[in-house]
């Protein structure tokens, strides 16, 4: 779910994601990432689980161009991320993807506010609005709304990580793909959090693939996948 945006420019709906032979390489002899097909449809929310160093993180940064896969193909409806260049893995992530990193990636010199709406920098000139308000509205709702102007230094971990959290949906990403989303978080704010992302693909226009050790979050989401020494070995959807 958004804050109120008022009127906003029409989002695309999310993409079905079928991801077919992925194979990953650390070497020429060991496979980080194997995935011989999964089938996501558009606005199903996904919990990604397994043990530290199990291939959760390399599996979602193959989803979105991050990582370049050695065989295999990642399709988000008509795209295949394998067929992209790095410049056009970059294009479509800034258009489609918001993601929540684990290290949260903040620019130390910017504001909070700077921080959210920092996707506005490099948009077309129609949507620079349109992200800065979601930024600050994102901002409000994760209870950082009279901090904007502060820089980022002064803030604590579960703090940063919310900012984290508004720069990914500022711009409305159809596709959110969130590492570790709730970890700096207490349990209050994890909880809230988690209904808000677990929020996102109700409409069916939003689908989020969430990397987490926290059940409660885990919980909430439509789907379980289990990854173990790259491979999916559980699946709740058979």
């Amino acid at each position: 779910m958004r804050p109120s945006a008022g009127s906003d420019p029409a989002d695309p709906a999310a993409p079905d994601l079928l991801v077919e032979g992925l194979r990953v390489m650390a070497d020429a002899r060991r496979c980080l990432l194997l995935v011989e097909r999964l089938f996501v449809p558009a606005g199903q929310s996904v919990a990604v689980r397994g043990a530290s160093g199990a291939g959760k993180s390399t599996f979602l940064h193959a989803l979105c161009g991050l990582v370049r896969p050695q065989a295999g193909t990642v399709r988000w409806g008509e795209h295949n991320m394998a067929s992209f260049s790095a410049a056009g893995s970059a294009a479509f992530r800034r258009r489609h993807v918001g993601l929540i990193f684990q290290d949260y990636h903040l620019f130390e010199e910017l504001s909070a506010l700077g921080n959210a709406g920092l996707a506005a920098s490099f948009a077309p000139p129609a949507d620079r609005e349109h992200i800065r308000r979601g930024a600050g509205q994102w901002l409000d709702r994760l209870g950082l709304g009279n901090t904007g102007g502060r820089s980022v230094a002064s803030f604590s971990g579960g703090e940063r990580q919310r900012i984290a959290v508004a720069r990914a949906l500022a711009g409305d990403p159809p596709i959110v793909l969130a590492d570790e989303p709730t970890a700096s978080l207490d349990r209050a704010a994890a909880d809230a959090l988690a209904d808000d992302l677990a929020g996102l693909g109700r409409s069916g226009k939003r689908t989020l693939i969430a990397v987490t050790h926290d059940a409660a979050l885990a919980s909430l989401l439509d789907r379980q996948l289990t990854i173990v020494d790259g491979r999916i070995v559980e699946d709740s959807d058979g």
